[in-house]
């Protein structure tokens, strides 16, 4: 796929921007005042701080975890992956991804922490500075993210779980915490299925889907 990429200074989210846009277009911010995260929640946005994308794709399966394999890949730092959509070091958050679907097109929002030096205390958010030490400027990410994006979002459906399993300390053998709309579910993670959804084994016994919902490592 050619990418044809789109640069602001400063806009409210890049996701509504690209869900006007074409497949194949690219909406990079400096800044983001209304930066999208999953949930509902925002995602923290500092002006030249971090890559702000939004990426017009086509609906693939197992799109998002297929975007985490990529941006895991070109983060110069050892990162873990939690199911579905977060990009860790250690217990903090450093990249994060959101693909909603618009008008038969996958609008996938990538944002990555590079040069943040604080957060606001509710967030357990990490930026690459202050894991590593290094400043890496987000011009300098995209290219890389773009053909990692293309290189991920091709595989095949076995070949993303296959990865994405190696690649995630979550999705096997993890005691979590699953926050659902209807309360929180305590257990041990048995893998994934083959449509990417997290399989649980629940502390009484039973086994459980979880199709969406925010999981965290127990006690974190």
């Amino acid at each position: 796929m050619s990418f044809r990429v789109h640069h602001y200074d400063s806009v409210d989210s890049t996701m509504r921007i690209a869900a006007d846009l074409p497949l194949g277009d690219v909406v990079v911010a400096n800044e983001q005042t209304a930066g999208q995260g999953r949930h509902g929640h925002s995602w923290h946005s500092e002006k030249g701080a971090g890559l702000y994308c939004s990426i017009v794709l086509p609906p693939t399966p197992l799109l998002t975890l297929a975007l985490g394999l990529a941006t895991e890949h070109v983060i110069p730092a050892t990162c873990d992956l939690r199911w579905p959509n977060d990009v860790m070091i250690g217990d903090r958050k450093i990249a994060g991804i959101l693909v909603n679907l618009v008008g038969g097109k996958a609008i996938a929002g990538i944002g990555v922490n590079l040069n943040h030096t604080e957060f606001p205390p509710e967030l357990q958010a990490t930026s690459l500075k202050l894991a590593t030490g290094a400043d890496l400027p987000p011009a300098d990410l995209l290219d890389a993210l773009l053909a990692s994006v293309e290189t991920y979002t091709q595989l095949e459906p076995h070949d993303i779980l296959t990865l994405f399993t190696r690649a995630s300390s979550y999705v096997s053998g993890r005691r979590v915490t699953v926050n659902l709309p209807d309360g929180v579910i305590h257990g041990t993670t048995r893998g994934l299925n083959p449509d990417g959804y997290l399989m649980l084994r629940k502390d009484d016994g039973t086994d459980t889907l979880i199709l969406a919902g925010g999981v965290r490592a127990a006690g974190a």
